[in-house]
């Protein structure tokens, strides 16, 4: 069935399928043994992915006061937000109650009206980090110790500027890259230990530079390899040759680094690229996916199944359509940052004992409750107010229904409701804008100049020592200042010693220019009709049809690389 998207500055056509409709049946709610009828989505699935990341900041910290104890912390939250913001321990702990903040419902206003009055007044946690040791400034983390300024990562330690990493030790700058050692500069890899600047690389030890290889060991500027050692741009040499080759990266100099990042952007067009990333997938339309099944029009997830237009799925997501940063989940429906078992139009609502929450927002270890913030460990509550499961089940029907008069029923929160600054939001990342044409949509955007670094003296990127072995302590009382962005950054302890320790040169760039150039490596979320570039089969692939890249079908690509 072919729709238009309602957002006026979209208005692009896009498609409901017979099976999202009997996806959205089998994820009705049931409420008092009634079943709730989920309405098919009136904006095409980019603008529904768009609105629920204008509610998740990741990478925008902020110092402010905690406003339970009065100390220092660092938060996602400003300290001009309406709503007081506790440390993650205060939050958690009995020291307040989210049922002082209940009211009625009122049958006269919109619910989304409410819900934000409600918002505006539930204390928040700082930031989202679980059981971590050593790790002060990191976003998103949960098991980790002695990490630095990581976001989504989990299990990691010794870890520095990682995003969406896990189970890592003594690594920097990875992103997407799981149970990897001693390495730096890794996008989407596996298992990879002593490597440096890789890409959809797995099993991989002592390499550097280089796409797609497979079990390999000691290989530089290398492409589609296989089981091969001692090769240097696809070429097999001896040991002593291939040392010799190497010997300028190991020097730690950043000039014989900025050369070999241009050979290596070179070789780029020369790799076969297979149409999608999935790993021992089955009948899935999707890209970056592992170990899954029955996944439709679906990016980064692992071990999941029965999922339609659904993003970030960490691990274990089951029956769920239209959510984003999900894990240990079943029946889901249009949520953000979420676990549990019924979950319906919730946000930041990551605890496996969740379970029958509609429209709720923090929520820790809740169950049967609407329209509630930060409510942990109660069931049956309405706008954090406490009903019986009688009086729940009677006024909750009533609320749907006043919510589809409203046309807020199916809905997920506005993004003009949102917590952040459009600009502070995922949303900017994955769907940039103008402060103009935020503005122009009646969404929020966040006009404070930054934070800067407290430091003795300034250098210049440029002035810097070319090599690591003769970067002096005194860089860590300095700010450096980007030359890609202007902006300052500085350099900790624990890095410096990281860098000298692997002969990495000091980076040039800051953190979030350095982050925002490997995730422009990866493909965008979005899947085009193209034909294999060998044997001219349709094939679906994220790599749209304009682009240069040799894109092959599965069976092509495997009779070509083994």
């Amino acid at each position: 069935m072919q729709h238009t998207c309602k957002n006026p500055w979209c208005k692009q056509p896009f498609e409901v399928t017979s099976d999202d409709l009997t996806m959205l049946q089998e994820l009705a709610p049931v409420i008092g043994g009634v079943a709730f009828d989920i309405p098919p989505p009136t904006l095409c699935w980019q603008c529904r992915s768009q609105r629920r990341y204008a509610h998740r900041n990741e990478r925008n910290l902020h110092w402010r006061k905690d406003d339970l104890m009065g100390e220092q912390i660092l938060s996602i939250y400003a300290q001009d937000k309406p709503f007081p913001v506790y440390a993650s321990e205060n939050w958690n702990s009995d020291r307040w109650d989210s049922a002082t903040y209940g009211r009625p419902f009122d049958f006269s206003r919109p619910f989304f009206e409410q819900y934000v009055s409600l918002r505006d007044r539930v204390p928040r946690m700082a930031l989202a980090a679980v059981l971590n040791e050593n790790c002060p400034y990191v976003n998103q983390v949960w098991h980790s110790r002695n990490c630095y300024l990581c976001i989504d990562a989990g299990y990691c330690e010794d870890v520095l500027y990682a995003y969406a990493t896990y189970h890592c030790r003594d690594t920097a700058d990875c992103a997407h890259t799981r149970d990897s050692e001693l390495s730096y500069e890794l996008v989407d890899c596996v298992k990879c230990y002593g490597c440096a600047v890789l890409q959809d690389c797995a099993d991989c030890r002592d390499s550097l530079f280089s796409v797609d290889c497979k079990q390999c060991s000691h290989v530089v500027f290398c492409w589609n390899l296989r089981g091969k050692e001692y090769c240097f741009h696809n070429e097999q040499m001896t040991k002593e040759q291939w040392e010799a080759a190497v010997q300028p990266l190991r020097s730690g100099s950043s000039q014989a680094w900025t050369k070999a990042r241009e050979d290596f952007h070179v070789l780029l067009p020369r790799v076969i690229r297979r149409a999608n990333h999935n790993l021992q997938c089955e009948d899935c339309v999707a890209d970056y996916f592992l170990h899954s099944q029955r996944c439709f029009h679906c990016f980064d997830g692992d071990t999941s199944q029965d999922l339609r237009y659904c993003c970030r799925m960490d691990e274990r997501v089951k029956t769920a359509m239209d959510i984003d940063q999900a894990s240990d989940v079943e029946l889901a429906y249009n949520g953000l940052s979420i676990s549990g078992n019924g979950i319906w139009w919730c946000s930041a609502s990551w605890s496996e004992t969740n379970s029958n929450l509609l429209y709720c927002d923090l929520a820790r270890s809740a169950s049967h409750c609407f329209g509630c913030v930060g409510i942990k460990n109660k069931k049956y509550c309405i706008l954090n107010q406490q009903y019986s499961r009688e009086e729940y089940e009677t006024l909750v029907p009533r609320i749907i229904e006043h919510m589809r008069k409203m046309g807020e029923w199916g809905q997920f929160f506005p993004a003009e409701t949102s917590a952040f600054g459009y600009n502070e939001s995922m949303a900017s990342a994955y769907f940039p804008l103008s402060r103009a044409e935020v503005l122009r949509r009646g969404w929020h955007w966040r006009d404070v100049p930054e934070e800067q670094p407290q430091a003795e003296r300034i250098i210049e990127a440029k002035d810097l020592p070319d090599r690591i072995d003769d970067v002096s302590d005194d860089i860590l009382r300095s700010a450096i200042r980007c030359p890609a962005t202007g902006r300052l950054f500085k350099v900790i302890k624990q890095e410096l010693s990281y860098y000298r320790a692997h002969k990495i040169p000091l980076p040039r760039l800051h953190p979030d220019e350095r982050h925002r150039r490997r995730i422009a490596l990866r493909n965008p979320r979005k899947l085009w009709e193209r034909s294999c570039a060998c044997c001219a089969k349709p094939i679906f692939t994220s790599y749209a049809p304009e682009r240069p890249e040799r894109v092959y079908c599965e069976e092509c690509y495997l009779r070509e690389v083994y």
